[in-house]
C-alpha cells in the first residue's frame, strides 16, 4: 500500500456482502480468471463521477445493505445505484450527489427499497494492492479486495483511501436522463448469439414476447430467469468463451444471464448476450421482479454505450 494512503473508514458492521470493485480484471481469462468489477456498471461509474474520480477508480459495492461504517477522517463521498435505505447519523443520506462525511460520523445501509446494490465512492478512491492488474474482489477465486485475497468486508476492517479523500468537489447531481427506476419492470437489450437459430420458433417467440421473473438463485456469477421453457435443437456443444451478459439455456429451458463473476467457458447453447448496460440493470433486480428481453443490434448497443460513457465523462 502506498505511503500516500490513509485510513478513511472503519467497518462497525459488515453486512452480508460488501466488496471493493474497480473497472474489472482484464486480459487474464485465458488463465481461467474471470473479470470481476461492478455488477452495476452504471451505478458504480456515476458514484465515481459525482466525486470527480477517474474511470476505474475503486469503489465499494454494497449488496442487500446491513453495512455500517464510521469515518476516521473528513471525507467527500457519493452513493449511487440502489436505494438501500442509507443514513448519515440516522438521517436519510442523499443519493446520486456528493456528500460531506465528517470524522466520527456513521454511515449505515439497511434493507433495499429500490434496487439491490449501492455503490459508495470516496473522492480520490479507495486503496488496495492490485492482484493481476486489478483490485476487484472475486470471492470465489480468492482475488482482489482490501485484503488481496478476495475477502468481503468484515467487522473491524479499516478501509484505506487516498490523501485526497476530503477534497471538495463541485456540487452536482445525476442528470435526469440518467436517473434509473429500478422498481419498474426492466427491458433488457439482447444481442442474438451464434446459436439463436437453433432454438425452436415457439421458443424464440416466447423469449422475446413473454415476461420473465428473476429467480432467487442469483448472485454476482449469474441470474436465473423463470418463465416459458425454451427448447434448443442442439444436443451438445463444445465449451466456448463466455462474455459478460451471455444468456445460456441449460436443459431445463430456463435462461441464465451470466454476470461479472461468471465462469470463463461454458457449453450450454446461448440465446445471445445482454448489452453491458442491460446486464447492469439486471444486477439491480430483486427476486420476483419482472423483466423482458428485447432483441437489439450491435449498432444500437454501441450507441447507447457511447452515450453513457460520454455522460459519465462529463
Amino acid at each position: 500500500m502506498s505511503k500516500y494512503t490513509v485510513i478513511g473508514l472503519r467497518v462497525e458492521r459488515a453486512g452480508p456482502l460488501a466488496l471493493l470493485q474497480d473497472a474489472g480484471r482484464f486480459g487474464v481469462r485465458r488463465l481461467g480468471v474471470t473479470q470481476g468489477g461492478p455488477a452495476d456498471l452504471h451505478g458504480w461509474a456515476w458514484a465515481n463521477r459525482l466525486v470527480d474520480n477517474a474511470w476505474g477508480t475503486p469503489a465499494l459495492e454494497i449488496t442487500f445493505g446491513g453495512l455500517k461504517l464510521v469515518a476516521e477522517r473528513d471525507l467527500t463521498i457519493a452513493v449511487a445505484g440502489g436505494d438501500l435505505s442509507a443514513t448519515l447519523e440516522g438521517r436519510p443520506l442523499p443519493l446520486w450527489q456528493p456528500v460531506s462525511l465528517r470524522e466520527g460520523q456513521a454511515l449505515a445501509f439497511a434493507a433495499p427499497r429500490n434496487g439491490l446494490r449501492a455503490y459508495l465512492a470516496v473522492a480520490g478512491g479507495f486503496q488496495a494492492e492490485p492482484v493481476l492488474g486489478s483490485v476487484s474482489c472475486v470471492v470465489r477465486e480468492g482475488l482482489g479486495g482490501f485484503d488481496g485475497r478476495g475477502g468481503k468486508l468484515a467487522d473491524g476492517d479499516r478501509l484505506a483511501v487516498t490523501a485526497e479523500a476530503g477534497r471538495r468537489v463541485q456540487e452536482k447531481g445525476l442528470p435526469a436522463a440518467e436517473c434509473p427506476d429500478y422498481a419498474s419492470p426492466a427491458t433488457l437489450g439482447l444481442l442474438p448469439g451464434a446459436q439463436v437459430a437453433d432454438f425452436t420458433g415457439d421458443s424464440l417467440f416466447a423469449a422475446f414476447n413473454r415476461p420473465w421473473r428473476v429467480d432467487d438463485r442469483a448472485d454476482r456469477m449469474g441470474v436465473r430467469l423463470t418463465g416459458p421453457k425454451l427448447t434448443c435443437r442442439i444436443g451438445s456443444l463444445i465449451s466456448e468463451g463466455i462474455g459478460l451478459g451471455a444468456v445460456q439455456v441449460p436443459p431445463d429451458g430456463q435462461p441464465i444471464a451470466l454476470l461479472n463473476d461468471r465462469q470463463t467457458i461454458g457449453g450450454y447453447p446461448r440465446l445471445g448476450a445482454l448489452t453491458p448496460l442491460s446486464a447492469s440493470r439486471l444486477a439491480q433486480c430483486l427476486p420476483g421482479q419482472e423483466v423482458r428481453l428485447a432483441a437489439t443490434t450491435l449498432e444500437r448497443a454501441l450507441s447507447r454505450q457511447r452515450r453513457f460513457r460520454d455522460a459519465v465523462a462529463g
